[in-house]
């Protein structure tokens, strides 16, 4: 919050005003960041995050805001999917727009740059979709970053899982995007394979994200015996994948990382786009919770091209943004303040439990862990058009 300067104070108290300037800064604004995918290919990923927190905000709102009825305030930056402008968009949010604490979009490396600035200007940072392990996993001490959102290393173990128990796989191939989120997959899913005696890696194959015939590695693949494919990307390149698996004629199943739901997957993909299973947090089908029918109703309040489950896309970052502002809401509460250092104890300390959308938070962080969410938390799920719909 901004602070009247000293020829302000002096003025104010010659004029017995000091008292109404102070009351009128208690009632400014408490302004969260989002820093996500707005624009591109995954800015579906950016708007499924917005709705979440707007509707979340709203609800907060509506209850007569935080720290004795200050309304929150949603701030947003397009990073475009590039971490420099990630970077970049942080920045702004916390010199320019003075943010009490910010949330990530999609994009492992993005957050990954973002991390250290946040850990630097103890500004509390929530990823509420980018599952790379070091964004939490950083090594700060204190530690200004948390996640209400998967991580690679439980996602990773439930991908191998998944494929031997689903498709009875016993050897499995991996198609991994070239950026640090596939590196941390890369490691994850090693480590995963050496606990799983069920099942075994038979090659490891990477690719661009610019790329756009993927048969080579799918053949080397096929060559090696996988019977399964598990696949790490976005959007574009997953679809690029489908599509040469296709050509190909190979129909070995797909279990996916949730980054092809954040884009126009089916769309690009095509025909086979149904044929990948893939790991959510949440979904809005089947029988809801008094809180998922509430959300449910406030998004098609909010929002009116939504009329049900099938028109909520991308619902993993609709669900882990709302739960996210909720718990950063309940954290500033805690603290009495806006200021970096107090929300992130109060996020490590949070001392009631909440019952959210996913499920129900009791003491979801401490000074140790800073991720929300466990492979309870994980469904599978897989596209039906352009609808997501549960796998099984």
């Amino acid at each position: 919050m901004a602070h009247p300067t000293l020829r302000t104070t002096l003025l104010a108290a010659a004029f017995g005003t000091l008292a109404p300037f102070a009351v009128a800064q208690e009632q400014d604004p408490i302004k969260v960041g989002l820093v996500a995918a707005l624009s591109g290919a995954s800015a579906q990923s950016g708007e499924a995050i917005t709705r979440g927190l707007t509707v979340a905000i709203d609800e907060i709102n509506a209850g007569g805001g935080l720290l004795g009825g200050r309304m929150v305030e949603l701030v947003s930056r397009d990073d475009q999917s590039t971490p420099p402008r990630g970077l970049t968009a942080a920045r702004e949010l916390i010199y320019n727009e003075d943010v009490a604490a910010f949330f990530g979009g999609i994009d492992s490396p993005v957050s990954l740059a973002i991390a250290p600035l946040a850990n630097q200007e103890a500004t509390p940072f929530i990823s509420v979709w980018a599952a790379a392990t070091g964004i939490t996993q950083n090594g700060a001490d204190p530690n200004y970053v948390f996640r209400v959102s998967a991580i690679d290393t439980l996602v990773d173990v439930k991908l191998l899982d998944y494929a031997n128990t689903e498709f009875d796989a016993t050897k499995v191939g991996l198609m991994l995007i070239n950026n640090s989120w596939g590196a941390s997959n890369e490691e994850g899913l090693e480590a995963a394979d050496a606990a799983n005696d069920a099942v075994e890696i038979v090659g490891t194959e990477k690719f661009e994200n610019a790329d756009v015939d993927m048969s080579p590695q799918l053949s080397r693949l096929r060559d090696a015996g996988a019977e399964a494919i598990v696949l790490v990307t976005n959007a574009p390149p997953g679809a690029q994948m489908m599509k040469s698996r296709e050509r190909m004629g190979w129909d070995v199943p797909v279990v996916s990382h949730w980054g092809i739901s954040g884009g126009r997957f089916p769309e690009l993909a095509g025909p086979t786009a149904g044929d990948a299973h893939f790991v959510q947090t949440f979904s809005f089908y089947g029988d809801q919770t008094e809180k998922g029918e509430a959300v449910m109703d406030a998004l098609k309040s909010r929002y009116p091209d939504i009329s049900g489950p099938a028109d909520i896309f991308a619902p993993v970052g609709t669900a882990n943004a709302y739960d996210a502002m909720q718990l950063l809401a309940r954290a500033i509460e805690q603290a009495g303040s806006t200021d970096g250092d107090a929300i992130r104890t109060a996020l490590e300390t949070l001392d009631a439990p909440y019952e959210g959308l996913i499920k129900t938070y009791d003491s979801p962080f401490s000074a140790t862990e800073h991720d929300a969410l466990s492979p309870d938390d994980y469904v599978m799920v897989r596209y039906d058009g352009d609808e997501i719909v549960p796998a099984n």
